[in-house]
């Protein structure tokens, strides 16, 4: 087993494993971090590895809200700037100490990194006013800075500064191959990285000089094992050889559910499922009353109870309840007769035929969705030719519009609404790039005006009010089906406090568990 060391260890790490009252969980995802380089990718495992061993500054509650971790306070002080204030006192691993450089220096290389610079395109240079004071600004008026602040885990500049024994730059970004920020590590998060073996076992040993004392946290050790097969997984746990599994696959629910040995986790997620209607390839897409009986037959919740088994949330807009845009008027529509009426009132009262396209290991029973829509559409006389195929394939057919209808799922990399309408809904333009998976071709100038607009307003206020106007419009004229928020679960041991640490990024801030 190699074994990992961050500068000074030896001082900054306690071998919790001989105290009397040491926790320690054995936990089981389906792979385990690709590299110790916070910045390597972006990807839902990395990051959560990163709040494991890092800290951002600020980070996501449960209800979505910002809360303090490295930035104790924060205040914007014009429209391009939010002056940050930062924990005195933290350490990074290695010892030194935490300060505004490290801040600035991280910022500077999340502008490098290939998978984060298009994030932090709009950020300019950030000002440091003392060691624990620094200034974030923004090119032009944004309003996700705090939503990007939450991606800024610091690095310490010094450890990561000069060059490696290979005499390679201890701060080079690599993504194949070795280099120091793939093999080392110095954070300031509650765990260092004490053992590590790519695809077998990750130990993380708790912090001795960890900044957060009022932590709940009682967990000392974190054995992550990676694996990757859904059954063995579930097995592990049943079988008590681990504590805690993520993901739960969808078909051991009902089973993990009904143990009296494990406690299972749900909430719903922030992925939307949904359905585009191409208008540029069939004319009967252009009328509003097609586009409408089409939303009207499409039963989203026997969707989420009989083929989801309850593990999603049916969805009547595009924001999830917690961002910006939700709207809560906006609920799922089904009524069967509706549809029949409003198809029988428009130009195709006879029907038509259409082809459609959908993934077969994607989004969770993704095939199965389709094929249930297919049925629900035959009810109002609208025959569809259904194709499936693997995702290694579908994306390219996706691009292409080669179907009238084709499935697509989205989270927002920003946790925000305008996300969805950027990609989603806007107008397909190449040259900006808005609306580069719309294959629906729904395009409203009202729509893509108010889009652009929130993007510079940084009065969260008016800008939700912007938001969620939007949504109503794309509800109103059914400018695409959506199906449901796929949902997020974790099962762990009936002693395992998980509730409090899970949220729907699907980062469970593992520093905060509690095992009774």
């Amino acid at each position: 087993m190699k074994r990992l060391f961050v500068a000074v260890l030896a001082a900054a790490l306690v071998m919790t494993a001989g105290f009397a009252h040491a926790k320690t969980l054995k936990l089981a995802m389906d792979a385990d971090p690709v590299s110790l380089d916070p910045q390597v990718q972006l990807s839902g495992g990395m990051l959560q590895y990163s709040h494991l061993v890092f800290d951002p500054l600020i980070r996501w509650t449960k209800d979505m809200k910002f809360e303090p971790r490295l930035a104790e306070k924060w205040e914007r002080t014009d429209d391009l700037t939010v002056r940050f204030y930062l924990r005195k006192g933290v350490k990074f691993h290695s010892g030194n100490e935490f300060t505004a450089k490290d801040v600035a220096w991280t910022l500077a290389r999340l502008k490098k990194s290939a998978d984060f610079k298009g994030l932090f395109e709009p950020f300019a240079e950030p000002k440091i006013i003392d060691d624990y004071t620094i200034d974030i600004v923004t090119k032009k008026p944004y309003p996700l800075l705090l939503n990007m602040a939450t991606y800024i885990f610091p690095m310490d500049s010094a450890f990561y500064s000069g060059t490696d024994e290979s005499g390679e730059p201890k701060d080079a970004i690599v993504k194949t191959g070795p280099s120091f920020a793939n093999a080392n590590e110095s954070g300031t998060g509650k765990y260092v990285v004490a053992e590590r073996e790519q695809g077998v076992k990750t130990v993380f040993k708790e912090f001795d000089g960890y900044w957060d004392t009022k932590s709940p946290g009682n967990v000392d050790e974190i054995i992550l094992t990676p694996i990757k097969e859904d059954a063995t997984r579930t097995a592990a746990l049943l079988s008590g050889d681990v504590d805690f599994i993520m993901p739960v696959p969808p078909q051991d629910l009902d089973r993990l559910r009904e143990s009296d040995n494990v406690k299972l986790v749900t909430m719903t997620g922030s992925r939307i499922i949904t359905f585009q209607l191409n208008q540029k390839r069939r004319e009967e897409f252009k009328d509003p009353k097609v586009r409408e009986a089409i939303v009207w037959a499409t039963n989203n919740p026997g969707i989420v109870q009989k083929i989801m088994k309850g593990f999603a949330t049916a969805a009547g807009q595009q924001s999830p309840k917690g961002y910006q845009g939700y709207n809560p008027d906006l609920t799922p529509r089904y009524d069967l007769e509706k549809a029949k009426q409003l198809m029988a009132e428009s130009q195709y009262p006879d029907g038509f035929t259409v082809t459609m396209i959908a993934p077969n290991n994607r989004y969770v029973n993704d095939e199965k969705v389709s094929e249930a829509f297919v049925s629900m559409m035959a009810k109002i006389g609208i025959t569809v030719d259904l194709k499936t195929m693997p995702k290694a394939q579908y994306w390219d057919q996706f691009d292409a519009q080669v179907a009238d209808i084709q499935m697509i799922g989205w989270h927002a990399d920003t946790e925000d609404s305008a996300n969805f309408f950027e990609f989603l809904l806007m107008c397909p333009n190449k040259e900006t790039g808005y609306g580069q998976y719309n294959s629906g071709n729904y395009c409203n100038a009202d729509v893509d005006q108010i889009i652009l607009d929130s993007q510079s307003e940084t009065d969260r206020a008016k800008r939700s009010a912007m938001l969620q106007k939007a949504e109503k419009i794309v509800y109103d004229e059914a400018a695409y089906v959506p199906l449901h928020w796929q949902d997020l679960s974790w099962a762990g041991k009936p002693n395992l406090e998980i509730e409090p640490i899970v949220n729907v990024m699907n980062f469970p801030y593992f520093g905060d568990l509690v095992i009774k």
